[in-house]
Order: structure tokens, then sequence, then C-alpha cells
């Protein structure tokens, strides 16, 4: 196993959601896998660490984890990985099988974007179905296609200017914890772009075009 001080600045976090279907950019990444994540991505990526409680695994992960954690605790084994990533030195999350199956788990996922950002890191979910990012204040550029594309606050109301290369581009869009009005904006330039003003965004691109 790489050391520390060897460890990625890119690390990708495998959950036991929905196996991700498509490839995993594990080349130049430090790769963490979670628990019961080790049934799918076993032979698709490159694992450098297990790590959990292991109460969803019926086998012993390769590499053996450096330690097995209680079932019974207030982490996720997806948290413990992320506070792990953090130790390494991590600026850059990349979070694959994180979507589907378990609702709770994905909504707690997307705490784990915040918990990532607090930490300095971006962090990004990838699904099945669509890229996930949390952004807060500042400039936020995105090259996505020609797909749909939802803005919503994350953890209070959030306030949003100078939108770019997006079907609906008001000047001053306030999005308010509780709506859904900044659901399904359709991007029409291969970049989009806006600046967050007020709070934090979550960031949905879909993966389909339209």
């Amino acid at each position: 196993m790489k050391s520390e001080t060897d460890a990625k600045k890119r690390v990708v976090i495998l959950l036991n959601g929905e196996p991700y279907r498509g490839e995993i950019p594990d080349k130049n990444a430090y790769v963490l896998c979670c628990d019961g994540a080790y049934s799918w991505a076993k032979g698709k990526v490159k694992i450098d660490e297990n790590l959990g409680d292991f109460d969803s695994l019926d086998e012993i992960p390769v590499p053996a984890p450096l330690k097995k954690f209680p079932s019974e605790k207030d982490e996720t084994d997806g948290e413990l990985a992320v506070d792990r990533a953090l130790r390494l030195g991590a600026t850059e999350l990349l979070f694959y099988g994180g979507g589907g199956r378990r609702e709770d788990h994905f909504l707690g996922n997307l705490h784990l974007l915040h918990k990532a950002k607090e930490g300095g890191s971006t962090a990004v979910l990838v699904t099945n179905g669509a890229t996930i990012t949390l952004v807060g204040e500042g400039e936020c550029r995105f090259s996505c296609g020609k797909k749909i594309v939802s803005l919503l606050p994350f953890g209070g109301e959030a306030h949003i200017m100078s939108m770019r290369g997006l079907k609906y581009t008001p000047a001053d869009l306030r999005l308010y914890y509780g709506s859904t009005h900044g659901i399904s904006n359709v991007a029409v330039e291969e970049e989009i772009s806006f600046r967050v003003e007020q709070g934090e965004v979550l960031v949905i691109i879909n993966e389909e075009e339209v």
C-alpha cells in the first residue's frame, strides 16, 4: 500500500450503492473502497485500500483492510472514507456507486460533498444517471455538453448571478430552500457558467443529452 506521503491528491471513493457501469478514472488516483462496494468493484478498478465495517461483504477483500471498524458506529463507511481521504491530503474527491439502492445513503452522500468541501477538497458524485457537484460562493464553470442541468440550494437559500450557456438565464436568481425552482434548466452551449453570490448549490448534470 502507498504511504500517506505518497498518496495522490485525487482520491476515488467507491460506495456500496448502485454499481457504477462506466469506466472509473483510477490512473493517478488513490482508490478507497468502502465495504460492500468491493463486490462490484473488484476486477473493474484497481483498489489501493479497503475500509469499513465489512458487515455487507462475505469475503476478505484484497488488499486486506488496515482496520475493521465496528458495525455500530456514528459514521457511514463513506464518511470514514472522506475522513481518510482528507488525512491523505486529497484536494479532489470522486465518488462512484453512491446513487440508487438506499435513498437514505444517497442523501447522506450529498452531505459528504459538503464535508469534503469544508475540508478543502472539491468533490463530485458520479452516478449512472448524473454528475453531482456542490459549489460554494464564487465563479463556477462546467463543460457538460447540451444536457439537462439542475441547480438546487443546499442547506439554505442560495443566490446566483451572471448565468451563461443555459436556456434560462435570469440576471438575479434566488433559490429558496424547500423550492424546486432551479430544476430542469438546459445547457445550450458546451460550457455553462454562473456566479454564486450566497450559499451552496448542488449542480446536477444529467448523463443523457437533450
